[in-house]
């Protein structure tokens, strides 16, 4: 198993509970869904989403993603890509993605000692 993680609004995560189906803001206008590795997490978060709250980080088994997925080069890494809709039922676990008082993110607890 290889996990992923994917950075959304809790508005989007609950609207995608209800359809059992999750599609991302990227899906419809670049084609797939962005994600990261927990290495990742941080840099994309600090880069997109400085200051934003209301914010959940999706824990997602790469090997339940019914939609195609791949590992693309972008900014010189290989971030993971979900080409399709993101069937709810591959994501593990939904933590609370909150900046600090700075406008900053860190690692939730619970995902400091993750992989």
């Amino acid at each position: 198993m290889s996990i992923i993680f994917h950075i959304t609004r809790s508005q989007q995560w609950e609207e995608a509970k209800q359809v059992q189906s999750y599609r991302g803001d990227t899906l419809d206008t670049e084609g797939f869904i962005h994600c990261s590795t927990l290495p990742q997490v941080l840099k994309s978060a600090n880069k997109f989403f400085v200051g934003q709250t209301g914010l959940l980080l999706l824990w997602i088994d790469s090997d339940k993603v019914q939609a195609e997925l791949k590992y693309e080069l972008a900014a010189g890494e290989k971030y993971p890509h979900i080409y399709g809709p993101l069937n709810v039922d591959a994501v593990l676990k939904v933590v609370e993605f909150e900046p600090g008082a700075d406008g900053k993110f860190e690692l939730p607890e619970e995902l400091k000692n993750v992989v």
